[in-house]
């Protein structure tokens, strides 16, 4: 039955890869759950065309009472529900059992933050005596004055860059395109690495990437979480405060505490809806307390 089962889902895969452009970890991720619930199904007599709503619900709970985060639980009932109403629009089933499940409650997380000192101090860790480490200064610069993503900043390409006019054209989430400015510190850094950095680790190849690994491949998002790592280890900064998004948070919240307007920042962020964005102005807020705590003398 679990076998029958299987085709449903990579025919829902491709049709959802084709609709949606959704990333590959997000596919993937999909699949081991949906294959987890047509196993579950296959155990207890049912299948992904007779399932009902209460099946699907006491899924869900085995799933959260075993140690399901509820970040975990909420990408399963997503996979669920699309899942699902793909079998409704196609006439595999005449109803939609996830209608009525309740959703698991997320906890509200504020962006880790860094102080413009730190950040300072994170972008000059780098040696750019050294081609890779003159790589890695640009690449850092780049990603603090555009916010962008770490998977967009890998994948520029030399034609994304303008030099002339400070911007970088960048295609985001949903392959949706957008401009964003580099300003002047990005560009010098760029220039220097084009100069000084690049020509050594494309060794005479013809490469269109902008930023490529010393094996003159374009590198990896994992392979630059790694760089971030071991410069913040440089400056000194408590691991906690890590993600890989970590200058792109900075970049919002600075831009926030300087007077920037949300919804430019939302355009520069690539945020399709602004309440994505708002999440920043609390980091913004909560800055603001604890300057406000540490030296106002009534605090």
């Amino acid at each position: 039955m679990q076998q029958q089962n299987n085709p449903l889902i990579e025919q829902f895969l491709d049709a959802l890869w084709l609709e949606r452009n959704l990333a590959e970890n997000t596919l993937a991720s999909y699949r081991l759950d949906l294959h987890a619930l047509t196993g579950w199904l296959d155990h207890h007599g049912s299948d992904l065309l007779r399932a009902g709503s209460q099946e699907l619900q006491s899924f869900l709970a085995e799933r959260i009472e075993g140690g399901y985060k509820a970040t975990s639980s909420a990408r399963l009932l997503s996979a669920m529900r699309r899942l699902f109403q793909y079998l409704y629009r196609e006439k595999l089933r005449d109803d939609d059992p996830t209608a009525i499940l309740s959703s698991p409650k997320l906890p509200q997380r504020l962006p880790k933050d860094l102080s413009e000192a730190q950040v300072d101090t994170l972008l000059n860790s780098p040696n750019v005596d050294i081609p890779l480490e003159l790589r890695d200064k640009a690449m850092l610069e780049v990603l603090y004055a555009t916010g962008l993503r770490v998977s967009e900043l890998v994948g520029l390409t030399i034609s994304d860059v303008s030099l002339r006019q400070g911007v970088v054209r960048v295609i985001g989430k949903g392959n949706k395109e957008r401009l964003v400015p580099l300003g002047e510190e990005a560009v010098y850094w760029i220039e220097n690495y084009m100069d000084h950095g690049r020509p050594w680790l494309i060794n005479g190849q013809s490469l269109d990437v902008l930023f490529p690994s010393n094996r003159s491949q374009q590198m990896t998002r994992q392979t630059f979480w790694h760089r971030i790592k071991h410069y913040a280890i440089l400056a000194g900064i408590d691991s906690e405060r890590l993600s890989p998004h970590v200058l792109r948070h900075a970049f919002a919240t600075h831009l926030l505490n300087h007077g920037a307007d949300l919804r430019v920042v939302q355009m520069l962020l690539g945020h399709s809806d602004l309440s994505t964005t708002q999440i920043y102005t609390h980091v913004a807020t909560e800055r603001l307390k604890q300057l406000h705590q540490q030296h106002h003398p009534r605090a």
